[in-house]
């Protein structure tokens, strides 16, 4: 027999993989797949990656890292999403601010068109989650943190996290600071 606890910790695992097939299957910008996916679903990685927001806190003056922190080392997973520094090869959309793709990486900016593939798949996982009513939320705190820690390749520039809760009520609304 298993308990609540124990159901509600798998039911938070097979979500964070549905999600991660949410994020894959997303719409991307001219069909390349640029989207990277992991999951922190051990107490040892999310305490990693709470401490290192706890110190982005700190280090930057941004109080609000540190109560992202407590929903990440509270969480029973985390699902983080990257993507790829990689161009979409549109000249002269000029989205990032820049004439040409060349010029952009010249700069060392990132493709506007990868920023809205991040934010599509994103939503996509949320949906996923959502749909299976576990809570979540969106946080780029967390995915700055996963990229200062070099969890992903260092061709990934951006990325997004997204704690699961199993509870009673939200943690991550009706936040302090």
């Amino acid at each position: 027999m298993r308990g609540q606890d124990s159901l509600e910790c798998a039911a938070v695992g097979q979500v964070a993989s549905l999600m991660a097939a949410a994020a894959r299957t997303a719409p991307k910008t001219r069909g390349v797949d640029n989207i990277r996916v992991l999951a922190l679903d051990d107490a040892d990685s999310r305490g990693r990656v709470a401490t290192k927001m706890v110190e982005l806190a700190r280090r930057d003056g941004r109080p609000s890292l540190e109560r992202d922190a407590q929903a990440v080392a509270s969480s029973p997973a985390v699902l983080v999403i990257g993507v790829v520094s990689n161009p979409a090869g549109l000249d002269g959309c000029g989205f990032c601010g820049q004439k040409t793709c060349e010029a952009q990486q010249a700069a060392g900016g990132v493709c506007a068109f990868n920023s809205i593939d991040l934010g599509i798949a994103a939503s996509s996982a949320v949906a996923a989650a959502s749909g299976c009513r576990v809570d979540n939320r969106i946080m780029f705190s967390i995915g700055k943190a996963c990229l200062e820690l070099k969890l992903f390749p260092a061709e990934v520039r951006q990325a997004l996290g997204i704690p699961l809760s199993v509870t009673g009520k939200s943690p991550f609304f009706d936040r302090i600071a």
